[in-house]
């Protein structure tokens, strides 16, 4: 497992399943262009998938240093956004909603 995909898992382990009654959503992560995960969100669950997935309402872009950062709360993930660490491609509100499915 690369060291993206231990960090995808971290987060997946801080999942706040009390965040995501009613909601089914697909979160995107797109890291250094080349490792796709994705975070399935539905019925009170959080399902990690390698690769991309076309549902995906919303896709996290950044690179490898950014993503641990943030799952280890070193860094904040707005500030990441802001100084062009990560960018967003689809439903930005959405991205919003992570801080509350995966509080730090």
């Amino acid at each position: 497992m690369t060291d993206v995909a231990k960090a995808v898992e971290a987060m997946k382990a801080k999942f706040n399943p009390a965040a995501a009654d009613g909601l089914d959503l697909v979160f995107g992560f797109r890291i250094d262009d080349t490792q796709n995960f994705s975070l399935v969100v539905k019925n009170n669950t959080c399902e990690l998938l390698e690769g991309e997935n076309p549902d995906a309402q919303v896709t996290l872009v950044m690179d490898a240093e950014t993503m641990k950062g943030i799952v280890s709360g070193e860094t904040d993930g707005m500030q990441a956004f802001m100084g062009g660490k990560l960018r967003t491609e689809g439903d930005m509100m959405l991205a919003m909603k992570l801080s509350e499915l995966f509080p730090a």
